[in-house]
């Protein structure tokens, strides 16, 4: 019973850690909000941005920024599993 379970029920695992995985790296992209907050300032030494908008949206971004780092160390570190 055991070895049928290994064998059927090992394999899904590892199909959904890998999807759940992606998921999150996809959805946590640091690379983005880096460059969301880049833009965010551009848009705002151009003019296009008023102050209050830029500090408003400057402190969503970092929010965000800092949950996606801990969610990327989380997973760098396996803290992030699968559980049966």
């Amino acid at each position: 019973m055991f070895v049928l379970d290994d064998l059927l029920f090992r394999p899904i695992v590892g199909i959904v850690d890998a999807i759940h995985t992606m998921a999150l790296d996809e959805l946590y992209d640091v690379e983005a909000l880096e460059d969301d907050l880049k833009e965010n300032q551009l848009l705002y030494e151009l003019g296009e941005r008023s102050q209050e908008e830029y500090e408003r949206r400057k402190a969503e971004i970092e929010e965000e920024l800092e949950i996606a780092r801990e969610i990327h160390e989380d997973l760098t570190s396996g803290r992030v599993e699968v559980k049966r």
